[in-house]
């Protein structure tokens, strides 16, 4: 994108990816089911499960808050942007799946696995669709430029790769290095943000 040249909404992308956001998140929420007793004590069985859903939950709003501003300073949507749109949705939208198994596993090696591949593919559809973005702007421009600094968006899928062979041997730990990447994420990234502000001002 050059200077001078706003962005262009793309309000059905836009629309259309929210809508998958919020069906993701609804299905999760439904995985969860009330204890059948009424005590506090009732609740500790529930713990791997809530705690998967906390999880997941908050990796889900991270992927929605960067996908929302990565659309927000993009030119109109290429071909090859929409179909790397929809091949992110589609890892994203397993996030239930993996979160359900690995919340009612106890600990188990294979659903500790296969939660931080869909994490790790659901990274790669995330860098994908920045590339195809970024192609339609111009290697030179501003995004390309902001996008290059993803120090984090880097270090991410390394560390995915070591929670899940970390699983072979020790699940929990695994758990602890997906809890460690979300946390990385709680803080905003500003880098697009402040892109899209350029053309505001």
């Amino acid at each position: 994108m050059k200077y001078g040249q706003k962005p262009m909404p793309s309000p059905r992308l836009e629309a259309f990816s929210d809508g998958v956001f919020a069906i993701i998140i609804t299905i999760m929420v439904l995985e969860l089911h009330a204890p059948e007793g009424g005590a506090l004590a009732d609740l500790y069985p529930l713990v791997p499960v809530i705690f998967s859903y906390i999880l997941s939950f908050v990796y889900v709003i991270i992927y929605w808050n960067n996908h929302h501003h990565l659309l927000k300073a993009m030119m109109r949507p290429s071909a090859g942007v929409m179909w790397a749109n929809a091949h992110l949705l589609f890892w994203l939208s397993l996030i239930p799946f993996a979160t359900a198994w690995l919340g009612e596993s106890h600990g188990e090696t294979v659903p500790a696995i296969l939660y931080g591949v869909v994490l790790l593919a659901a990274a790669i559809a995330y860098f994908i669709l920045q590339i195809r973005i970024v192609a339609a702007h111009g290697a030179n421009s501003a995004l390309a430029r902001a996008l290059g600094k993803d120090l984090k968006g880097k270090l991410s899928p390394v560390l995915y790769i070591v929670a899940i062979l970390a699983a072979f041997v020790a699940p929990t730990l695994a758990y602890i290095i997906y809890a460690a990447v979300a946390l990385m994420w709680i803080i905003p990234d500003r880098r697009i943000e402040k892109v899209f502000d350029e053309f505001r001002e």
